[in-house]
């Protein structure tokens, strides 16, 4: 391909997620962790247009710390377009203007989530035809999320978390986030974890036997059951977060007081996902938190992954 397929800009929305459990294995010689984890997709989103260009292009607004997104080829966004159009031998470029609501460096895949709708969004401006297995493909060559912000739902992710599998999620499960200003870097949060089971006795408790995600984690979400899932909610990295961020630690406590059955900190951090029984108990713990001085959003999963807007 030589020119731009279409004229018109596409509107790409993606979700942002929440790990409900997040095991991880030792660092391989790769520098990457094994993972066994399960997504839930939330309807907190991220918003990529697209537009034709002869070059590529990114420009970011939102949240909190939108202004520090990078604007070149370190933007999973931008890394996504020209992905795409090497593997379609596309010679032209792309605008991508991304509207972020996901916190920045917040442990909930908002940048991989960018890189999701860009792939869906170049590929129906570019007219390129790939399909959803081939998008995948590209995903996994990303990072080990954006496969999932491309599918969305609910889903057991393995390997580096890109290898997915559908988990039967039934009804619908209410969070309240707790954002913070300042972010949590991902690499920084997994040395982290490294150097404190490198202690001795650190997290000897921790470590995981196996990566295998438990059943009771996957019962829950088959079930529909908030109380079951809040009992079986995990994270190997909260641990490494807390130790460099005390604080999460008393905002899941103090959550827990406003009424959520639990809490947990999500991926790397530093926002807090606090589990609650349905929409009205969600809306009391923001009401609790916001009495408190902290400000929060009340979200609900899963929904689905990357999708054109109409």
């Amino acid at each position: 391909m030589s020119s731009a397929a279409s004229d018109d800009s596409v509107h790409v929305r993606a979700p942002g997620k929440i790990n409900v459990y997040l095991g991880v294995g030792a660092r391989h010689d790769d520098g990457y962790h094994a993972l066994a984890t399960v997504f839930q997709a939330v309807s907190l989103y991220e918003d990529v247009i697209a537009r034709p260009a002869d070059d590529f292009s990114v420009t970011v607004t939102g949240v909190g710390d939108a202004a520090d997104v990078p604007l070149d080829d370190r933007n999973l966004a931008m890394r996504a377009a020209k992905l795409l159009a090497a593997a379609a031998d596309y010679h032209g470029g792309v605008a991508l203007e991304i509207r972020k609501s996901v916190p920045v460096a917040g442990g909930m895949g908002g940048g991989s989530a960018d890189a999701a709708a860009a792939l869906v969004a170049c590929d129906a401006l570019w007219g390129t035809g790939f399909t959803l297995t081939r998008l995948h493909e590209l995903a996994a060559r990303l990072g080990a999320d954006v496969p999932f912000a491309l599918h969305g739902g609910t889903a057991v992710g393995t390997g580096r978390g890109d290898q997915l599998n559908p988990a039967l999620a039934r009804g619908r499960f209410d969070w309240v986030l707790v954002t913070s200003d300042e972010g949590l870097s991902t690499p920084v949060v997994y040395e982290q974890l490294d150097r404190l089971r490198d202690d001795e006795g650190a997290l000897a408790d921790d470590a995981p036997v196996s990566l295998d995600v438990p059943i009771p984690v996957l019962q829950a979400l088959r079930s529909g059951d908030a109380v079951q899932l809040a009992a079986s909610l995990h994270n190997d990295l909260q641990a490494a977060a807390v130790s460099r961020r005390p604080d999460l630690e008393k905002t899941i406590r103090q959550g827990i007081r406003a009424g959520a059955l639990q809490g947990i900190v999500s991926g790397s951090g530093p926002t807090v996902a606090l589990l609650c029984a349905d929409p009205e108990t969600a809306q009391s713990v923001q009401a609790a938190l916001r009495q408190a001085g902290r400000e929060s959003l009340h979200v609900h999963g899963p929904v689905p992954g990357a999708r054109i807007l109409v």
